[in-house]
């Protein structure tokens, strides 16, 4: 995942991308980068790094202008470089940069047709550098010194054509304005608002709701699947369908664990959502384990507390903030390696040994993934004197990687791989454990926004909502995903810096 945002202003819009990233931090913590447009000139600052370090006095001075789009990522497939952070730039036609958020399944055969037929040259291995050419060459198709918004709604309608895969996406063209659009299954989430102002309507662009309110902008509307929403730099704005057979299937992840509560995606509350999830599980667990024995609930910061709470007031246990976490240890789901994710968790979590003393815990998580984190959490509840330790996931078991731009691992590397309930609870030390039902986790999201009729729900069932994924696609991304082809990948990172110091 990562996290996305453009605004069109009237006033110096540097400080308020680097705000709506920092708000969005959580969506990506390896890059960050924001490019503006002043006039007719760009300004660029990106690196890897979180976005407190990446921007400092001197990069924000340069980042002038009233229109621009920002970045922060997560590496997920292919080199972590620096030279991988976004925005990506062409310079023809008319000067065109891109932040992008998602994974294009067809990268590799676009990339071919690029360089055989469009006469473009990918410098990276990222896709989204190859969604950028790709919008670049249709929207130079039109043959046209000066474009208008009809030009630049036929090259989206292009790029879904091209396309396959999720994508959300904000592209600004240099002195025109902001387009931002979405796959015809709007996999990944995208929304826009408005601001008053004295000068007029401004308008902002971001991959979640909660970017949009800390800046004071009023939530529109998301941008529908295979919609594009155009912002000219006179202060303008203009929608329309570009795909032509768009359908609902957003990403059910986004609310299991990657959005941030306060967060309105697809007009679904992701609070609410997440309430209904512990509601839901808890009606389960009462029906099969009427007799639980459960002393209190004990949700595993922080995405699962939402959950948790439901869980244990439907129930009728007490709920308790077992857990204190160290709020400068990062999201260990996307930390890079298996040794640095282990190392994290102890540095991340520490237990209140008078809340599991001698008591029946219920341990409470948005899912359950490698089960790495589970099996320490388990392990220290118990060195913390738990009696018994049971455990819940508010999601059903994850199975399959993600195609769709989630750094899921490997198919192997998942611990509900190949595994039953009960060969899973073993393998993390769980006294027992339960999952989610899918029918319910989909009721559950679902409730919020009776338009959708479907979710992408690959993770847990293998079946991918775009097409297109084969096999052999699988065992590439795997072969690019496992820990020891992404540590090979770092450490000749490493030389090559090495390397260009010593030269």
């Amino acid at each position: 995942m990562c996290g996305i945002v453009g605004i069109v202003s009237f006033s110096a819009v540097n400080q308020s991308i680097y705000d709506a990233l920092t708000v969005l931090q959580h969506r990506g913590q390896d890059a960050a980068g924001i490019m503006t447009c002043e006039g007719d000139q760009l300004c660029l600052r990106k690196d890897n790094g979180l976005v407190r370090d990446v921007f400092h006095t001197r990069h924000m001075l340069r980042l002038r202008g009233t229109m621009g789009i920002g970045h922060v990522r997560y590496p997920t497939a292919g080199c972590e470089s620096s030279a991988e952070a976004q925005p990506f730039y062409v310079n023809s036609p008319y000067g065109i940069s891109l932040a992008h958020n998602g994974n294009l399944v067809n990268a590799e055969e676009l990339k071919q047709n690029l360089y055989r037929e469009d006469l473009r040259h990918i410098n990276t291995e990222s896709d989204s550098e190859v969604l950028l050419n790709v919008f670049a060459h249709e929207l130079q198709r039109r043959g046209k010194l000066v474009i208008d918004q009809d030009d630049v709604f036929a090259a989206v309608a292009g790029v879904h054509r091209r396309c396959s895969g999720a994508y959300a996406a904000v592209a600004m063209i240099t002195g025109f304005g902001i387009v931002a659009f979405r796959d015809p299954y709007g996999v990944r989430p995208l929304v826009y608002g408005k601001r008053e102002t004295a000068q007029g309507v401004e308008y902002m662009i971001a991959s979640e709701s909660v970017a949009l309110d800390t800046l004071g902008f009023e939530l529109i509307d998301d941008v529908r699947p295979g919609e594009a929403v155009l912002l000219s730099m006179s202060g303008g704005m203009a929608k329309r369908q570009c795909a032509d057979n768009p359908s609902y299937a957003p990403c059910i992840f986004e609310h299991v664990y990657l959005a941030r509560p306060d967060s309105i995606i697809d007009n679904i509350s992701v609070y609410k959502a997440r309430l209904r999830m512990g509601e839901v599980l808890a009606e389960k667990i009462r029906r099969e384990r009427p007799d639980h024995k459960i002393d209190v609930v004990i949700p595993i910061p922080d995405t699962s507390r939402t959950a948790a709470l439901e869980l244990a007031n439907n129930l009728g246990v007490k709920y308790r903030e077992g857990f204190i976490k160290n709020r400068y240890i990062g999201r260990t789901f996307i930390m890079p390696g298996q040794q640095q994710r282990k190392k994290s968790v102890r540095q991340k979590l520490n237990a209140i040994e008078l809340e599991f003393k001698d008591k029946n815990v219920m341990l409470v998580d948005d899912s359950i993934v490698r089960g790495t984190t589970s099996q320490q959490i388990i392990q220290m509840a118990r060195d913390a004197g738990a009696k018994s330790v049971f455990f819940a996931s508010a999601a059903p078991p994850v199975r399959y990687p993600n195609v769709y731009g989630i750094d899921m691992p490997t198919k192997d590397e998942l611990i509900a791989h190949g595994r039953s309930v009960e060969q899973i609870a073993a393998a993390i030390g769980a006294d027992w454990l339960v999952f989610q039902d899918l029918e319910d986790l989909v009721a559950a999201v679902g409730r919020g926004n009776r338009e959708i009729r479907a979710f992408d729900c690959s993770v847990f069932t293998g079946e991918y909502v775009t097409g297109g994924v084969t096999a052999n696609y699988l065992n590439h991304l795997e072969n690019l995903r496992n820990d020891i082809a992404k540590e090979e990948r770092r450490i000749l990172d490493d030389e090559v810096i090495e390397m260009h110091n010593n030269a």
